[in-house]
């Protein structure tokens, strides 16, 4: 079971010089894509627990467009582990015009990252 989330990264997520975004944005998207997993694999918004590895391979600008990508691996009793990528799928081309922005032939993978997240027995709903 797979989500995907796309939105275009705005002024208020740029948090360092040159409209540069702040890393912990990827993961805000990893934790709703994480959301919409859980309520379609438990009917519950669960509680995310942990991440295990977070890698930031690219700058991600304001005007860019990134796409959050997320997959549950593995089930356990409560415990979903789940692996997530987002990628740059526009960028901006501020050394163009200030309007300009350009569709990224290859997506550049900005950001990975795995973890686990918890939904109680008792607020499982979907049995799968």
């Amino acid at each position: 079971m797979k989500a995907v989330i796309r939105l275009r990264m705005s002024m208020h997520d740029a948090h360092y010089g040159g409209n540069l975004v702040d890393g912990a944005r990827m993961l805000n998207l990893f934790g709703d894509v994480a959301t919409e997993l859980l309520i379609r694999h438990d009917g519950d918004e669960g509680l995310f627990r942990a991440y295990d590895s977070v890698e930031f391979l690219a700058p991600v600008y304001a005007g860019d467009y990134i796409e959050a990508v997320g997959e549950i691996v593995e089930v356990g009793n409560t415990s979903r582990k789940m692996k997530f990528e987002a990628r740059k799928v526009i960028q901006s081309r501020p050394d163009i015009n200030d309007s300009a922005a350009e569709v990224i032939d290859e997506p550049i993978v900005v950001c990975r990252a795995s973890g686990t997240c918890v939904v109680p027995k008792d607020k499982q709903r979907n049995k799968r």
